[in-house]
C-alpha cells in the first residue's frame, strides 16, 4: 500500500506523517486489496481539513473531514474510510457468495 501525503497552508512533519500511515495501516486490515491512498491535509483559516482518496482494486472512494485540530480530523477521515472500506467488502463477498446460485421464483 502506498500512501501519498500532501499538505496545502501547511508544513508535514515527521509525527503528523507517522500518525497519518499508523491510522491508514488500519484499513488494509480491514481490506487487504488497497492499492494506493492519496491523503491530503489543508489549513484554512481555523478550520483543519482532511481528505483521501483511496485507490482499492475495483473501485475508489473519497472521504473529508474538518474540525479545530487536524489529529481529530484525521481520525475522523479514518473513521469515515473504515466505514466505507467495510462496505464495498461486505458488497464484494456479497455477490461473489451469491454468484451462480439460482433463486427460486415463487409464482
Amino acid at each position: 500500500m502506498q500512501i501519498n501525503l500532501t499538505g496545502h497552508h501547511i508544513e508535514i512533519t515527521d509525527s503528523l506523517r507517522n500518525y497519518v500511515n499508523e491510522k491508514m495501516e488500519k484499513l488494509e486490515r480491514h481490506f487487504d486489496k488497497v492499492v494506493s491512498i492519496n491523503v491530503i491535509l489543508t489549513v484554512e483559516k481555523l478550520v483543519q481539513k482532511a481528505e483521501a482518496n483511496v485507490h482499492l482494486s475495483g473501485n475508489d472512494i473519497f472521504a473529508e473531514a474538518h474540525g479545530e485540530d487536524m489529529y481529530a480530523s484525521i481520525d475522523a477521515l479514518v473513521g469515515k474510510l473504515d466505514r466505507q472500506v467495510k462496505k464495498h467488502k461486505e458488497k464484494i463477498t456479497n455477490h461473489l457468495h451469491h454468484k451462480g446460485v439460482e433463486v427460486p421464483v415463487e409464482d
